[in-house]
């Protein structure tokens, strides 16, 4: 069989303009894979950055915590965790039990250590970064005579009535009142009932640890790093 010679040469350019379309369409596939994987490692590198400047941050107000409060601790029944909690849970100096007013012995500690307190978290190396300071009230899972669900409301209401008797108290220390404006907009109360029981090395309730306020400092780290997020995804 005889096939025309310009049907074959049709043919054949038939087939290399279709292979180079392919191949063009691969290479742009193959552009934009590249430039996405460029795109994610760069937010990959932005959250690295804004965690590692947090760690920094964290570490650095750590030590200035401990530094200056190191001599008080132990006469507080206070101590510093590594997430930048203050505990105080020496049970009596803090409240009756029951009750929300703050005992004199707590009036006091916190009379020395807010105004001490709050002028670290107000330099300039911490303040812009700091969007909370959150006063928490935690209480034993333990309510005599009740219910487990009965308790933990009781407990709950408790834990609200302190740490609000708790940030009157702060508010009207005349050493704060040239930062109230700020404070007023970053210091919060949390009742926390027995939702964060202290357990001893048994996994068992420490119940007189339950028993407890903590400061805690909460950074702007999670905030930028969902912003990072949701730029990465428009």
């Amino acid at each position: 069989m005889i096939v025309d010679d310009e049907v074959i040469t049709e043919q054949e350019e038939h087939w290399v303009s279709v292979s180079d379309l392919m191949a063009g369409l691969m290479m742009v596939f193959l552009l934009v894979a590249i430039i996405f994987m460029v795109a994610v490692e760069e937010e990959k590198n932005k959250i690295r950055d804004v965690a590692l400047l947090y760690e920094r941050l964290r570490t650095q107000l750590y030590e200035d915590l401990q530094n200056e409060f190191k001599h008080d601790l132990d006469d507080w029944g206070a101590r510093i965790n590594p997430d930048l909690s203050i505990r105080f849970s020496k049970n009596e100096f803090l409240f009756d039990r029951g009750e929300t007013d703050l005992q004199p012995k707590f009036k006091e500690i916190l009379s020395d250590f807010f105004p001490r307190y709050l002028n670290i978290l107000t330099r300039d190396d911490y303040k812009a970064d700091i969007t909370e300071i959150r006063i928490e009230g935690h209480t034993s899972s333990m309510w005599f005579g009740r219910t487990k669900d009965e308790g933990y409301i009781l407990n709950m209401e408790l834990s609200q009535g302190r740490t609000r008797s708790t940030l009157a108290y702060l508010l009207n220390l005349t050493e704060i009142q040239n930062q109230k404006e700020w404070l007023v907009s970053h210091l919060t109360a949390n009742g926390l009932s027995s939702s964060k029981p202290v357990l001893t090395d048994l996994g068992k309730e420490d119940e007189a640890m339950s028993r407890r306020v903590e400061f805690r400092v909460r950074t702007d780290a999670e905030s930028r790093i969902a912003e990072i997020l949701k730029n990465s995804l428009r």
